[in-house]
This record gives C-alpha cells, structure tokens and sequence, in this order.
C-alpha cells in the first residue's frame, strides 16, 4: 500500500477520534439537564399543537409552564383534564376550566345582505376580500368562502345553507384558528355560557349600513342609551362591554334590524297571574 494513502488514513482516522471525543466531553460538560417535568407535562396536554395557547405547540407550553410560570389553564383543547394533569405536576391548585367557543357575528345571509355584484372568482375569503371584496355589498360582512371551516381541524364548522358558516359548540375547542383565517375579524373566541352579542361589524353610516343589509347595526344608539353604560358606539356600531352588560335591560324588541339579541332563544320571565300563579314561554329574540 502506498506509504502516503497510509499516511491519509491514519490522519484521518486521528482526526474522527480526536474530534468525536472533543465532542463528548463538550455535550457532558455543557448539557443542559431538561426538568423532568416537562416530559410529564407533555404527556398530559392534548398533542393538538393548535397554538391556542398561544405557544408554538404542546411541548413549548409545556416547558412554558414548568419553567416560565405559563398558566396552567392555557389549553381549552385539554380541558379540565390538562388543568388538573398539570396542577398536579407542578403542585399547585387546579382551577377549573371555562369552555370557550367562537361566535360568528354576522347574521347577513344571502337572503338578508344585498349584492353589489356577481362575483365570479376563486371563492376563499382571503382571496375575495383582496381582489374585490367578494358579492356582498357590505363590506364587512361574511363573504362564505369557508376559509375557516378549512382550517378546522376538530369538525366544529361547516358551511350552511344560507352562505354563513355554522358553529357546533360541542366540538369547538376554541383554538382560534378560525378567528385568524376569517379576513374580516368575524369571529371571536367567548364563554360557551355567554350568549348574548351585537351580531354585525358594520362601521358604515345609518343609511349605507340599512342599505347593504337587512340585520346590520344602523347605529341608532337606543341600546347604548338603556345600557347604563355598558353599550358604546364605535363609528356607528354598538359595542358591548360583556363584563357590565345586564341583557334583561337592553330593549332589544326596539332594534328595527335585530343586530342585537340572543344566540339562542331565551325563556320569558315567569308572568305572575291574578290569582298568584305563574306562566312561562320560550320565544326567539
């Protein structure tokens, strides 16, 4: 064998040693040792990597909580279980989980909210609301593309037959991925218990805003003014402060357009009668 290729090899040979124990040594001196914790916690939360925590994924909130003091009520894919996976981890309270879900604050269907055009196109929003602002003469109404219930992963949206995406709450997680997909900011992430909302994000001027569609908020003002407080007006539009409202005051019958009122129909207040009984009935609002 030539004496110089046996030379090469040799050299080489050295150097790989060399190096690949300069290398060990290196990783055992300056190995950073992971809390064991944060492998427990992992194990615990959901896996989704939705981001709703507002963390990159499940493994960076994990290692959020353990070693950032994240709070451990950060995960409504988890739920309660992820709350109390982690309280024990940590050893602290548990406190308890509030469901949240998203709620679609347009009610313009295709029905309701006049067309300023055909509009003949890719349908995603995003696309639609860049290129011309889609058919609707609103232009802050829902566009029904369905970009968001493309980019839910749990099954919680679909399209209805009216233009405007239906919500089932039982299977909402509320990991927002919707309210980022929506070009038009329509959704927003509440308490599944809070049912009670200005269902439009209409800024236009009265007339305009009556005129493009039959359910937009005409900014009249007459539920601010029975809120005491709690409803102000934002460029023509009223918006509720959810911490100070009390519904049972609002005189919702007086909105001409019913942009404000219930998700779901409430029961009347039980009537007390002549003789001291009492009735009750459900109607929509």
């Amino acid at each position: 064998m030539d004496a110089l290729l046996v030379y090469s090899l040799l050299t080489m040979g050295g150097l790989g040693v060399f190096f690949s124990a300069a290398l060990a040594i290196a990783d055992k001196k300056l190995r950073v040792e992971e809390d064991p914790r944060i492998g427990l916690a992992v194990e615990v939360l959901p896996g989704a990597n939705c981001g709703a925590c507002g963390f990159a994924g499940c493994n960076a909130y994990a290692e959020a909580v353990v070693t950032a003091g994240a709070g451990i009520n950060r995960c409504p894919v988890g739920g309660q279980g992820a709350i109390d996976g982690l309280a024990l981890i940590m050893g602290v309270e548990a406190t308890t989980a509030v469901k949240h879900v998203v709620r679609l604050m347009c009610r313009g269907t295709a029905s309701l909210a006049r067309e300023k055009a055909h509009y003949d196109g890719p349908t995603s929003c995003a696309v639609q609301d860049l290129v011309s602002g889609g058919a609707k003469a609103c232009q802050w109404g829902c566009l029904g593309g369905g970009d968001c219930v493309s980019v839910c992963t749990f099954g919680a949206l679909e399209m209805g037959p009216d233009g405007l995406p239906v919500v089932y709450e039982d299977l909402c997680m509320a990991c927002a991925a919707c309210v980022t997909a929506c070009p038009r900011d329509l959704f927003e992430l509440h308490p599944v218990t809070r049912e009670f909302f200005v269902f439009c994000k209409n800024h236009d001027d009265p007339k305009t805003a009556k005129d493009v569609c039959e359910v937009a908020c005409t900014g009249c003002t007459i539920c601010a003014r029975n809120s005491e407080g709690a409803i102000t007006m934002v460029e023509n539009l009223a918006v509720i402060d959810h911490e100070k409202i009390n519904p049972a005051i609002i005189p919702i019958e007086k909105c001409k357009t019913r942009a404000i009122g219930w998700l779901h129909p409430q029961p009347e207040p039980a009537a007390v009668g002549a003789a001291g009984g009492s009735a009750g009935a459900t109607t929509e609002d």
